[in-house]
């Protein structure tokens, strides 16, 4: 006889908790949400702006990247 979905649902979960995995809950955004591409737009042109301003931040980026094999600046 085969076990109905809430039967299946807990032995799975079941055998992960023994695994050593436990559950989480991870919410994020609704990439289907209207305004989410206008709202991405706006938050990547802002950072885009700020970062070009800030001559800190671009040495410390370009001092990362010189440990990077193959990339130069």
């Amino acid at each position: 006889m085969r076990a109905n979905t809430s039967e299946r649902v807990q032995k799975h979960r079941a055998a992960l908790k023994a695994a050593g995995m436990r559950p989480i809950q991870i919410w994020v955004p609704d990439t289907r949400a209207p305004g989410f591409a206008d709202e991405c737009r706006r938050q990547s042109l802002l950072a885009s702006a700020l970062d070009g301003q800030d001559t800190d931040l671009m040495t410390l980026l370009d001092e990362a990247l010189a440990d990077v094999d193959g990339w130069e600046a």
